[in-house]
């Protein structure tokens, strides 16, 4: 589905929708009334491979955004004006379009357009950071001529470059179904009384984005987490709290996984005799005893089944790339994610991340400053081209 509001980039998604039909894609567009004042409902009647619908009301169909949201593969949304992406993060639907998005289980691309300021506007950049983190795909803006004269970012990404997304979209769709995936987030709890614990400022975002994308690419998903953080449906979420849980959790269900993806941030010591009860800052300064906790990376590569991904997380400081072949090698996996957690809008309990992906074949990928979510993607590419080729 084709989705068209009303800004001056309009004219474009003439092209985008000659462009998805010349591509064998069977193309239904849905105007809104604002984008009719730029470009004809006849033109992508007459391009398109249905005619074009404009409302909710004036149609045969007593429920046309729910039949249109079932029947898309993916919707892309082009261009995407600052109302539409505002009505759309908070669930707002006030035309056909709108709710179509809330009807559909497909993915969705959108294409944000229009000028500089609001494109830089906090509540639009709020709103985009929204949808990325429900999974959408956003196609940035280029830097360009505007209306009016003007230039400046918030110009409609070209056709071809948004074309080419969707059938980015459409590959990843379904590309793990039939694959049982364990992910694992959170930051482990390690008890030093009854009140205190030992841990780390892992929010679990990261590893909850990559359960959520994984589930939405078409695998069985079990997540083992120790956040209260809400899954997608269909994860299977197990709730654990130490590293001895979490080992416990991650093993019987690595057992029956064609991939383990270790996004969790385990502690690497606990307390070796935690009290029952509370200490107390009478009874003066306790003497705290540390013991490694379990190496549960290191125990799935010593026993990892045939044909089975890999993949572990490395929250460094620096030297990021060499840290990760180190852990390669020290851990027997077939891919690492490293991350500088000091570097700003990377690491803990940031909504965004910046990382570098280093596989076992010598290669390597750095993912810039973007949403979990998006890092999420781009690990999950990683594991689909590795589950063709790991014996």
């Amino acid at each position: 589905m084709l989705g068209v509001c009303g800004g001056i980039a309009a004219y474009k998604a003439v092209e985008v929708c000659r462009l998805l039909v010349d591509a064998g894609a069977f193309v239904s567009p849905v105007l809104t009334e604002g984008a009719t004042r730029f470009v004809g409902e006849v033109t992508f009647s007459a391009l398109a491979s249905e005619r074009a619908r404009t409302s909710l009301f004036d149609d045969a169909d007593p429920i046309p955004h729910t039949t249109l949201g079932r029947a898309a593969d993916v919707i892309v949304v082009a261009p995407a004006t600052a109302r539409l992406l505002g009505a759309y993060a908070a669930g707002i639907s006030d035309d056909l379009l709108t709710a179509t998005l809330l009807a559909t289980r497909a993915p969705v691309v959108a294409c944000p357009a229009m000028h500089t300021e609001m494109w830089e506007h906090p509540a639009t950049r709020r709103n985009v950071a929204v949808l990325r983190r429900r999974g959408v795909t956003v196609v940035e803006p280029g830097v360009g001529r505007l209306a009016g004269g003007d230039e400046g970012a918030g110009r409609l990404a070209e056709p071809v470059d948004i074309v080419a997304a969707v059938a980015g979209v459409l590959a990843r769709t379904r590309d793990l179904a039939g694959r049982r995936v364990v992910v694992t987030a959170g930051g482990t709890r390690e008890p030093i009384d009854a009140v205190r614990f030992v841990g780390n400022r892992s929010s679990g975002k990261q590893g909850h984005a990559v359960a959520d994308e994984a589930a939405a690419r078409g695998a069985a998903v079990t997540l083992v987490t120790t956040t209260r953080r809400r899954a997608s449906a269909g994860v299977d979420v197990v709730r654990v709290e130490t590293a001895a849980e979490m080992e416990d959790a991650v093993l019987a269900a690595a057992a029956h996984a064609d991939v383990v993806i270790m996004a969790a941030a385990v502690a690497d010591f606990r307390p070796r005799a935690p009290v029952a009860g509370k200490l107390r800052k009478a009874d003066g300064v306790p003497e705290i005893v540390l013991e490694p906790t379990p190496d549960i990376l290191a125990a799935l590569g010593r026993d990892r089944r045939p044909g089975q991904v890999l993949v572990g997380f490395a929250a460094e400081t620096s030297d990021l790339a060499a840290s990760a072949r180190r852990k390669l090698a020290d851990k027997g996996v077939d891919l690492v994610v490293a991350n500088d957690v000091s570097a700003p809008g990377a690491g803990f309990d940031a909504d965004t991340n910046e990382v570098v992906l280093v596989g076992a074949d010598g290669t390597e990928q750095t993912v810039p400053l973007t949403d979990k979510r998006e890092v999420a993607r781009a690990v999950l590419d990683a594991v689909v081209l590795l589950t063709r080729s790991v014996p």
